[in-house]
């Protein structure tokens, strides 16, 4: 089955086959329990910044949360029988990263993170809701589409990250401009386009009897798709509030 979902490719059912059967509830309860445990180490994070009021000593903190969470999504892409532990590996240290951004974030922008939070559950709603109502069908043009223009908003910030250590980043990207406004906006949309596909693979999963284990796999998707997306509209904000 294809997906446009970079974690999620067409032979991820057989890697994981065998056992017990997936169900769209035990995807809702392991999918929880990832985000909780987002949500533990972000605010130990965010605790750790009000305690000692100076984001620079967050630095160590975000840069594990980034460069591991990288680590633990190519090893969960690729090692997918070890989903079980890499996810929840994946959810504590993206954590750390959100919740060392939303401190540094709220502390310039007072309110910015209840908003984000709420835009973010606020868009997953609207999009199961579409989804749900056959408003947007999921099919192979509509895959290919959010695959290609996922790949094309990373290959921009991979450029911008490259760039920016010769001293010359896109510059875009971070302006409150319009043009910062409007990339944003564009990317906060092939986000939300993403969480559709997540919510086709975890139905097609479940009507299929993928493997017990893809609940994981499935959990860990959404969750990599609501992370980015939380980030994207912080940033949207943080641009729209300058």
């Amino acid at each position: 089955m294809k997906s446009g979902n970079p974690v999620l490719r067409s032979d991820t059912f057989d890697a994981l086959a065998g056992g017990e059967r997936m169900t769209i509830n035990g995807t809702i309860n392991k999918t929880a329990m990832m985000l909780a445990l987002v949500v533990t180490t972000a605010i130990y994070t965010w605790g750790y910044v009000l305690k000692t009021q100076d984001h620079a000593t967050i630095m160590p903190l975000l840069w594990t949360g980034a460069i591991g969470g990288l680590v633990m999504l190519l090893v969960t892409m690729f090692k997918m029988e070890w989903v079980h532990i890499t996810a929840p590996i994946y959810a504590l240290l993206e954590g750390l990263v959100i919740g060392g951004l939303s401190a540094m974030f709220n502390a310039a922008y007072p309110g910015i993170v209840v908003q984000a939070v709420a835009l973010t559950f606020g868009t997953m709603a609207a999009m199961l809701l579409a989804y749900r109502s056959g408003l947007i069908k999921v099919t192979d043009k509509f895959k290919a589409g959010v695959f290609a223009a996922t790949g094309a908003i990373c290959l921009v910030y991979i450029l911008s990250m490259v760039m920016s250590m010769f001293g010359k980043p896109i510059g875009f990207i971070h302006d409150g401009g319009t043009i910062g406004i409007v990339f944003s906006v564009v990317v906060v949309g092939i986000a939300a386009l993403n969480l559709v596909i997540d919510f086709d693979f975890i139905r097609q999963g479940a009507e299929q009897g993928a493997p017990k284990k893809m609940e994981w796999y499935g959990a860990f998707a959404l969750t990599v798709t609501l992370v980015w997306l939380y980030l994207e509209i912080l940033r949207l904000l943080a641009k729209l509030r300058k």
